[in-house]
């Protein structure tokens, strides 16, 4: 059984609340070059279409930070701008109506700077996310613990949210990521023990879409399955859009969230008489556009089928060239392999109609 949920306090991000007891949010960030508007807006709306809850962008310089306004004004979601090394963009990004900053402290130019950041935010109401990175932290930090440690990471963060906090500034979200999946884990579980912030969990640098993938449900999902967390971003090199589907796998595996149908299907083996990869991928595709979360099976035998999977909504199993469409356990009709897919698809449209 998955713990309590740890209490944090509430962050609101633009209309997006992080925190406490709502709902955990699913974040991903564009990889356009921000400077170029179209694109980066297409690709928020793009996110936006996907389930993202808030898009993160980068402001590398001044010539992007000047187009944030307008993004700002046409973005579907809350949008984050994302600072490294000139705290005047973040200056700039806090004018031009950014719903949160991320910042790195170990990078960001002295505790002054981020005083001045802090606020200037505060004014605004727009909170900040610090972003501590294994590979970033201070220099005396790492001197002091001998090397990068969950203890060391930690302790930057919680230092620079002290700063944040002097000013008046407690909007703060915190996150801790590393490359490696086991000191990520250390630090997010320590950090929960250490202080209320929200915690955005993620795994930074985690590789390609498939191994990338794989190490993020690992980690994001220990600490998940423990209470900890409230917002997260899958980190993958790839299409962003691929990081909020995801990410909202891994929430919906834990049942922690559900955005449309939950597909369930079996691995196959020698009793399979379909072409079950086959139907999967047509049924995967046909329900893309269903919201209502339902549980769909998509079985290839008998042994896998009414029975293994009666806790579906709505399920298909095969048998000899042919299947059968079950409802809740209960067989509704038999159809030939080819029909499998449409008599599924009838009965889940007729279902979701009638309610």
């Amino acid at each position: 059984m998955l713990a309590l949920r740890r209490k944090s306090r509430e962050v609101r991000v633009g209309d997006v609340v992080v925190g406490g007891e709502a709902t955990i949010s699913v974040q991903s960030m564009t990889n356009t070059d921000t400077r170029d508007e179209k694109s980066t807006m297409r690709q928020i709306v793009e996110l936006s279409d996907a389930g993202c809850d808030i898009v993160r962008v980068a402001v590398p310089d001044r010539e992007a930070a000047q187009v944030l306004p307008s993004l700002c004004r046409s973005s579907p979601v809350p949008l984050v701008a994302d600072i490294h090394f000139d705290y005047r963009l973040a200056l700039m990004a806090v004018e031009a109506g950014v719903a949160a900053l991320r910042l790195n402290p170990g990078n960001i130019g002295g505790p002054e700077r981020v005083r001045k950041v802090a606020l200037a935010a505060k004014e605004r109401g727009i909170p900040i996310r610090i972003g501590v990175n294994a590979g970033s932290l201070e220099k005396d930090i790492r001197d002091q613990y001998g090397g990068i440690s969950a203890a060391a990471m930690v302790i930057s963060a919680l230092k620079q949210a002290a700063l944040l906090e002097e000013v008046g500034h407690s909007a703060i979200i915190l996150s801790l990521k590393a490359s490696n999946v086991p000191l990520t884990v250390a630090a997010y579980r320590l950090a929960a023990e250490k202080c209320d912030y929200p915690l955005h969990l993620g795994i930074t640098e985690a590789g390609t879409v498939w191994r990338g993938s794989i190490r993020s449900a690992v980690g994001l999902g220990v600490l998940l399955y423990h209470g900890i967390g409230d917002t997260i971003r899958v980190s993958l090199t790839g299409d962003p859009v691929e990081e909020v589907r995801v990410g909202y796998q891994i929430l919906e595996s834990l049942e922690l969230r559900q955005c449309g149908p939950v597909i369930i299907s079996c691995p196959t083996c020698g009793r399979c008489q379909i072409d079950l990869v086959k139907l999967t991928q047509e049924v995967e595709a046909a329900v893309a556009d269903i919201k209502a979360p339902i549980k769909i099976a998509v079985m290839g035998c008998a042994v896998n089928g009414p029975g293994e999977a009666a806790e579906a909504d709505f399920g298909v199993a095969g048998g000899h060239r042919a299947g059968i469409v079950f409802r809740r356990g209960q067989i509704v009709r038999k159809v030939p392999e080819e029909q499998l897919a449409a008599a599924l698809l009838g009965e889940i449209k007729a279902a979701l109609s009638a309610d």
